[in-house]
């Protein structure tokens, strides 16, 4: 069974940076897969925040593009997403998942809290 395990994130003030990472356990095709990073604020639907495809290509919508830059260890199943220039609105909590179906169950998510 796939297992996802986010870690990282934290409480920083805005206009600072932090780092989650996720890894991806009993996912023999993690280099073959377009993965992502999403998240889910308070009282809001989970969003993707960043994609990766098998090649390296990224994908960011506009709300975070030039700030968030999602990089992948294929070697070692792991995801990461490096977040910079954090803005009280990125306050949530942060899971990796594949980007195209199937999706797998998530995991428990990284805290980011920002404070302004």
């Amino acid at each position: 069974q796939v297992q996802l395990v986010e870690s990282g994130g934290g409480s920083v003030e805005a206009g600072e940076s932090l780092t989650v990472s996720c890894v991806i356990d009993n996912f023999p095709s993690f280099s073959a897969r377009a993965m992502g990073w999403y998240r889910q604020a308070p009282g809001k639907q989970r969003e993707l925040v960043a994609s990766i495809s098998k090649d390296g290509s990224t994908n960011y919508p506009d709300f975070v593009k030039d700030r968030f830059t999602i990089s992948r260890e294929n070697a070692r199943n792991t995801l990461n997403l490096n977040l910079n220039s954090l803005k009280s609105e990125d306050t949530g909590l942060y899971y990796c998942n594949t980007a195209t179906v199937p999706i797998y169950s998530w995991g428990q998510g990284a805290q980011v809290t920002v404070s302004s």
